[in-house]
């Protein structure tokens, strides 16, 4: 016998699917601020994904970099979480700001974007841990924080927040320290600021932890951004994959979550923008 929750997933499916080829889908209710990942739709030029994103009830789009915040401003939208920079390789994934010796190079290149990101108006921006490399937990939360610490005052007095995202390392990251949601709580803690806070990102952490509704409703306080995704393989996030994301949108709608939700799945289907638009309606809770 089927499950309420397959039962109800299939339904929103085929209702997407069904909207899709008829009449416009409903207004969106406005619960979750629906924004996409620049990355996952490369191939479509910007101001048309623009265009398309803002007719699909999108707010915002993920992961630009300064010089693309005219585009998005044409069309009404904000740059919902802008991307790191990045100098002599650093302020990637990989090396980042669990390791002292990066810090000086990396202050000097975040104060700069955390002042883009307040002159146009935006409000979120991404960093990352970096690779542990041999690097123990303990001594990279202690890094992170003599670093983040830095540009904390510059961050505080533009009102911007930094967001360190929590990605698996074991399979798309190896190696990867901020992995897990406790040790990016625990960073949260240390620097003890509401401008520092973790971009939670489903995809991540099913595949790190599980337990997702539960993780969010005990650590909300600590979250300011949420990206989505496909598991296994980060593809669409409708019934050929694990998560039921009706439930999950549900838990942070009941946290009180006033911030964004961006989907970061890479479409495998040829019309990558109805793969966006199921998307926004399957999070539409």
């Amino acid at each position: 016998m089927a499950s309420t929750a397959a039962v109800a997933a299939a339904s929103t499916v085929l209702r997407v699917h069904a909207a899709s080829d008829g009449p416009a889908p409903a207004p969106l209710k406005g619960r979750i601020r629906h924004s996409a990942c620049r990355w996952c739709y490369s191939g479509i030029p910007l101001e048309e994904f623009c265009r398309a994103g803002k007719e699909m009830g999108l707010e915002g789009i993920d992961l630009l970099d300064p010089w693309d915040f005219p585009v998005v401003k044409k069309y009404g939208l904000v740059c919902s979480m802008v991307s790191n920079p990045l100098v002599d390789g650093l302020g990637g994934i990989s090396r980042a700001w669990n390791r002292l010796e990066h810090h000086d190079k990396l202050v000097e290149a975040y104060e700069q974007r955390i002042r883009e990101t307040a002159q146009a108006g935006f409000e979120r921006l991404i960093c990352f841990s970096g690779n542990r490399a041999g690097l123990d937990d303990e001594q990279g939360l202690k890094n992170c924080e003599v670093g983040l610490k830095r540009i904390l005052p510059v961050a505080e007095k533009y009102k911007v927040t930094l967001c360190m995202e929590l990605l698996n390392s074991k399979r798309s990251h190896r190696d990867y320290m901020c992995d897990h949601t406790a040790w990016g709580v625990e960073l949260v803690k240390r620097i003890s600021s509401e401008r520092f806070k973790l971009l939670y990102d489903i995809f991540h952490m099913q595949i790190m932890e599980g337990d997702i509704c539960d993780t969010i409703r005990e650590n909300h306080p600590y979250i300011d951004h949420y990206h989505t995704g496909g598991v296994p393989g980060r593809g669409e996030i409708d019934e050929t994959q694990e998560l039921y994301y009706p439930r999950i949108m549900q838990t942070i709608v009941e946290t009180g979550f006033k911030g964004f939700v961006a989907q970061e799945f890479v479409p495998r289907r040829p019309d990558k923008l109805a793969s966006l638009r199921q998307a926004i309606q399957i999070c539409d809770v």
